[in-house]
């Protein structure tokens, strides 16, 4: 069987399948409804409806007005608003913390603020993958304009952060909040009323959408400047003519995320504690990264001692099996993940992670074949290596 016989995806917190629904609800602004929704004249004024409900769709999808969401081109985008942008408000006065483990969207900008003079603080995780809430309490004392940026659920182990929690610590202190939430979108409830972040941000290819578009919520009355300049649209928030088809895909995603979530969520948590279950039976020497009581219903992050996990991922997929050994973003490097290496796992499992994220479109049947392949690449890998439990501990070093 060669990969081009059977495809087996489970590299969902990568990208997802676009449904078949949002591909259906994009085709007539690729044809007859191709206006300008900034134009004067009708035709345009009629695209701009379909944005205007876009925008209600994805308002109720989040439970805020629809005058707090802006549409960017993706979450990286939105996470640079919301980080560079509330800087910029404030000036150097502003302390910006977030995490060690947080998505390469956030880190980066967080870096080029320290690497300009700015106070940046990045919070430990623990072995589970969670942030010390008193070291946060801590870092916030005596600031007087603060940024904390913890992402709502990590995209290599799936652990969800305390989130609520955090956002009404920084309510205490006067510190403006905001949340990577790019992979609980279409998995978990999002709702800005219980969870008072001030901004979040969302990419659409994460929950079925197509790439290109994303989500930027900024809560009334939060101080932020515009990340992109020019014209006027998203009222003088976000320049550049509004993307209507992919923004009415969105929108599409939402509605349908909105009304499966609960059941996904049940068929997602069976399929990922099957294939939990008979991996750790099947392949020893495995451990389970992150929060395993309190993680995405669809992610599973497992180490395998011994071995690389790259080497799997290509093993794999020759078998026609897609998987991840962290986040796509950072896929061109052979260092082990930052994520893991924060969470402390131990050197001869660090570089043998590997992450499974599977979908609504994900079978039972798929699980199986993993399960039954799975193990045989495991064995062929751990034979053909010079590392094992019986080898010299500093030759992992």
């Amino acid at each position: 069987m060669t990969a081009m016989d059977r495809i087996v995806y489970f590299d969902n917190n990568a990208t997802t399948r676009v449904a078949p629904e949002v591909r259906e609800a994009m085709m007539p602004f690729f044809g007859e409804l191709y206006g300008n929704p900034s134009s004067m004249h009708a035709f345009g004024g009629e695209v701009a409806k379909h944005l205007s409900r876009a925008r209600e769709e994805v308002a109720a999808f989040l439970n805020c007005s629809p005058e707090e969401v802006l549409f960017t081109s993706c979450a990286t985008e939105s996470d640079n608003s919301a980080i560079r942008g509330t800087a910029e408000f404030y000036g150097r006065d502003t302390k910006v913390i977030t995490t060690k483990v947080e998505h390469p969207a956030v880190l980066q900008p967080c870096r080029r603020l320290k690497a300009l003079g700015y106070d940046v603080v990045e919070l430990p995780v623990n072995g589970i993958g969670h942030i010390d809430l008193d070291q946060l309490r801590d870092e916030l004392k005596g600031t007087k304009n603060a940024l904390v940026s913890v992402m709502w659920a990590n995209n290599e182990t799936g652990v969800v952060s305390p989130i609520r929690e955090i956002a009404e610590i920084c309510k205490e202190y006067g510190a403006t909040i905001h949340t990577d939430a790019v992979q609980v979108a279409g998995k978990i409830p999002v709702d800005v009323q219980k969870v008072p972040v001030d901004m979040l941000s969302m990419s659409g290819h994460k929950f079925h959408a197509p790439k290109g578009i994303g989500i930027f919520y900024v809560r009334r009355g939060t101080k932020v400047k515009p990340f992109m300049l020019g014209g006027h649209q998203e009222s003088g928030r976000r320049a550049g003519t509004e993307n209507v088809p992919y923004i009415v895909g969105l929108a599409k995603a939402c509605e349908l995320a909105r009304s499966g979530m609960a059941a996904e969520a049940v068929q997602l948590t069976r399929l990922r504690d099957k294939l939990e279950a008979g991996l750790l039976a099947t392949c020893p020497n495995t451990i389970v990264n992150g929060d395993r009581a309190n993680r995405l219903p669809n992610t599973l992050n497992l180490s395998f001692e011994y071995i690389e996990g790259e080497a799997i991922a290509y093993h794999l997929s020759d078998l026609g099996i897609c998987i991840s050994t962290g986040s796509a973003c950072a896929s061109g490097s052979l260092d082990p993940s930052h994520v893991i290496r924060a969470m402390g796992v131990p050197f001869i499992a660090v570089h043998g992670s590997v992450r499974f994220s599977l979908s609504r479109y994900n079978t039972e049947e798929e699980v199986d074949y993993v399960l039954e392949e799975m193990p045989k690449v495991v064995k062929k890998l751990r034979d053909l290596s010079p590392f094992g439990p019986d080898s010299d501990p500093t030759t992992f070093q």
